[in-house]
C-alpha cells in the first residue's frame, strides 16, 4: 500500500464519507430487486465522486516525483479539468489546461472556476486536441522536468488504482453495478476490482461510442480475461452533454422522490438508464444493484 504525500493526505481528511444510500421504489418492490446508489458525491462539493478517485494516485506520484506544474485536457465543460484546478489549488501546485475549440465569447461557469483557481487555459483545434489524446501518462513531449502530464479523464494505471477502492468500501453482495461512460476509466477501474459474481454495465454519455470498449480494454490488465463487463450506448440523448424534456423531468422527479441530485451530462442519464431497464425486465428478480454516483453536480449549472 502506497503511503500518501503529506499534502495528499491533508486534502484527503478534509474529505466526507461516501454512503450507500438504499432505493424505496414501487418498481423495485414490484420486482423483489434492491437498488443502492454509492454517494460519491458526497466526497467533496468540488473533487467529487469519480474525479477525486481517478486523480487521487496521479497527484500523488507527481507530489512524490516533486511535480509543481499539472498539465492535462478536456472540454470547454470538463469534470475533470474543473476537479484538477480545485486539486491543483489546494495542493499549491500549477495547472495548465488544454481546452477543446475556440475560445468562446462568454466563459462559461466550469471556465471561470479554472481561472479562478489558477489554470492557465490554452484552446486548441479539434484536429490538435485529438492528437493530444494520443498522449498517455507522462509521455507528452515539450514537457519541463518538473511538469506532469494527466492524460484525457486521467486515463491511466494509477487512475484505475483509486477507482477500484470504491469495492472495498460496499459491504454487501450485490449482482449489478452501473456507472455513467465517459472515456471508460472508472468503467475499467470498477471491472478491474469487481467481485467475479458481479456484471458490471456502462452507460454511455456519447453518441457512437463503439470506441470506448477498445479503450476499456486498453487500461485493463492484458494478464487477466474480463467478461463480466459491458456499455450500453442507447442513453445519450443525443450526445454527450446533449438533454431532453424527458430526460428533465426524470431528474425532477428523481430528486422530489430520493432527495439525491443528479445531472444531465452523466448520472441523469444513468439513472435514466437504469429505471428504464427495470421497467423492460432486464433484472431478475430477487438481484441486487448498486448504481455508483460519481458526483460532478457543477454540470448541472449548463
Amino acid at each position: 500500500m502506497t503511503s500518501l504525500h503529506p499534502r495528499l493526505r491533508a486534502l484527503e481528511s478534509s474529505f466526507g464519507l461516501s454512503t450507500l444510500s438504499p432505493i424505496v421504489d414501487p418498481i423495485l418492490s414490484g420486482l423483489r430487486i434492491q437498488l443502492w446508489i454509492k454517494r460519491d458525491d458526497l466526497l467533496h462539493p468540488v473533487i467529487s465522486g469519480n474525479k477525486w478517485r481517478k486523480l487521487k494516485y496521479l497527484l500523488n506520484d507527481a507530489l512524490v516525483d516533486g511535480a509543481d506544474t499539472l498539465v492535462s485536457m478536456g472540454g470547454a465543460y470538463s469534470n475533470h479539468l474543473h476537479a484538477l484546478a480545485f486539486a491543483g489549488n489546494s495542493l499549491g501546485l500549477k495547472t495548465i489546461g488544454y481546452v477543446r475549440g475556440e475560445r468562446p465569447n462568454v466563459i462559461n461557469p466550469t471556465l471561470r472556476d479554472l481561472i479562478l483557481w489558477g489554470m492557465e487555459l490554452r484552446f486548441v483545434s479539434r484536429s490538435d486536441y485529438r492528437q493530444l489524446r494520443a498522449f498517455k501518462s507522462g509521455t507528452m513531449p515539450d514537457l519541463q522536468a518538473n511538469q506532469c502530464w494527466l492524460p484525457e479523464g486521467g486515463a491511466s494505471a494509477s487512475a484505475l488504482r483509486g477507482v477500484a477502492e470504491i469495492m472495498d468500501e460496499i459491504p454487501i453482495r450485490y449482482d449489478h453495478m452501473l456507472v455513467a461512460c465517459g472515456t471508460g476509466t472508472t468503467l475499467a477501474g470498477l471491472i478491474s476490482a469487481a467481485p467475479a459474481h458481479c456484471r458490471v454495465t456502462g452507460i454511455s454519455a456519447l453518441k457512437g461510442a463503439d470506441f470506448l470498449k477498445d479503450d476499456v480494454k486498453r487500461l485493463l490488465s492484458p494478464n487477466r480475461f474480463y467478461t463480466h463487463w459491458q456499455i450500453l450506448q442507447d442513453y445519450h440523448f443525443g450526445g454527450f452533454a446533449k438533454s431532453s424534456p424527458e430526460l428533465k423531468q426524470f431528474m425532477r422527479q428523481f430528486y422530489a422522490s430520493h432527495a439525491i441530485a443528479l445531472e444531465p451530462v452523466y448520472t441523469g442519464k444513468l439513472l435514466f438508464a437504469v429505471f428504464d431497464l427495470l421497467e423492460k425486465g432486464y433484472f431478475k428478480p430477487g438481484q441486487r444493484i448498486v448504481v455508483l454516483h460519481t458526483g460532478g453536480l457543477q454540470g448541472a449549472r449548463h
